[in-house]
């Protein structure tokens, strides 16, 4: 990433844990055009989202890992990029835990980092630089 990102989800849903095989996923979104690879590209795999609108995962040639999704309805213009795939995943921890209704009952959350049970509104919880951000890439 060639910038700090505009925010970072820790997302507990079941979806997100079927998908990664762990108890959530860690993803920071930034813009399409601030994610550079570090050499030769990516698969795209579309799959199903449990929004219905689906999601199209980057994956790894070689190891097929995922390294970003694009959902289906902010289309290209924002990346999710997995935390855990960057070179120091340690510099981004998440700022919003989501949908931790569905969260595993033995992971603790910290008192500090906002959590809620589902989703929630962009306006109350993103820095307003981050909001700037999104308006001037917002079709």
């Amino acid at each position: 990433m060639t910038s700090a990102p505009l925010f970072v989800h820790c997302c507990h849903c079941r979806w997100c844990q079927r998908e990664t095989g762990a108890s959530f996923a860690l993803n920071a979104l930034i813009e399409h055009d601030r994610v550079m690879l570090a050499s030769g590209d990516v698969d795209v795999v579309d799959t199903p989202s449990e929004s219905g609108v689906g999601q199209r995962i980057a994956r790894c040639p070689v190891c097929h890992v995922a390294v970003w999704s694009n959902y289906g309805g902010a289309g290209d213009i924002v990346r999710f990029v997995r935390v855990g795939t960057l070179d120091d995943p340690d510099r981004f921890a998440p700022d919003i835990h989501i949908y931790t209704n569905s969260k595993q009952p033995w992971v603790i959350l910290p008192s500090g980092t906002p959590a809620v049970p589902e989703y929630y509104d962009r306006e109350r919880y993103w820095p307003a630089a981050s909001l700037a951000r999104r308006r001037a890439i917002k079709p």
